[in-house]
């Protein structure tokens, strides 16, 4: 963690408040990336161990997100925290909740995981969603990354890559949807892998968001529901 973008109080309480905050998120966010590569292999290998531990992970995620969000609300009431102290906590506090929702859709993906049949995983795209999968992880890595050191060029980097989830996305369920035309007696089953599809790439639209957090905190700037250029413009803006 990079301590570099934190100011400095007379309270050193105060300080180390702030961040163990930061590697309480840091810890958060490990533990959904685990989960999501866990899950997606689950679902492609049909490893059931596997997905159980990605349910019993997402009550530990779960967890951590109701302890930070107590840390912060203590910070808030106790710290009065201006400036971007504020910033710092309304970011850690949208980051945690973005975080718990990304670890929901791994543990979705795990579940339907343990429901799909061996004759549909060798009939279905699982080779594309290994691929969206570990796309989907490497956005997830790279914004936890730009969070731990608020690295705005590196956010507004990371945050592009969504467009390429998108794109995998929609050739995944082309596919899918190809293969329940033909065989609609596997529409059922098949529709566990397009609802998994629909996961990754929720995941990676809250990925996203965490990017935005970064410019958000650094810059001032909320850069929410802007297109790629705007948040790249206001990264690249004079800090508040």
């Amino acid at each position: 963690m990079d301590k570099s973008f934190f100011k400095q109080h007379i309270s050193q309480q105060f300080n180390e408040e702030l961040e163990d905050i930061i590697k309480r998120v840091m810890e958060m966010g490990g533990l959904v990336e685990q989960q999501l590569a866990d899950a997606v292999n689950a679902m492609v290998e049909g490893d059931t161990e596997q997905a159980e531990t990605v349910i019993t992970t997402d009550y530990r995620i779960n967890a951590l997100e109701v302890e930070i969000d107590e840390q912060c609300t203590h910070i808030l009431a106790r710290r009065q925290p201006t400036a971007s102290d504020l910033r710092l906590v309304i970011a850690v506090i949208k980051t945690i909740t973005d975080l718990e929702r990304m670890g929901d859709e791994a543990e979705r993906i795990g579940r339907m995981g343990l429901h799909l049949l061996e004759a549909d995983r060798q009939t279905a795209p699982m080779s594309d969603l290994a691929e969206m999968g570990e796309h989907v992880r490497h956005m997830t890595r790279g914004a936890l990354d730009a969070f731990a050191r608020m690295d705005t060029e590196q956010a507004v980097r990371v945050a592009q890559q969504d467009i390429q989830i998108d794109s995998l996305y929609e050739s995944v369920t082309h596919k899918l949807m190809k293969q329940m035309t033909a065989a609609p007696d596997a529409v059922p089953r098949l529709m566990d892998i397009v609802w998994a599809t629909r996961s990754l790439e929720r995941i990676g639209d809250r990925a996203r968001n965490i990017c935005e957090y970064v410019v958000y905190f650094v810059k001032g700037k909320n850069v929410r529901h802007t297109s790629y250029e705007q948040m790249a413009a206001e990264a690249t803006g004079d800090r508040r």
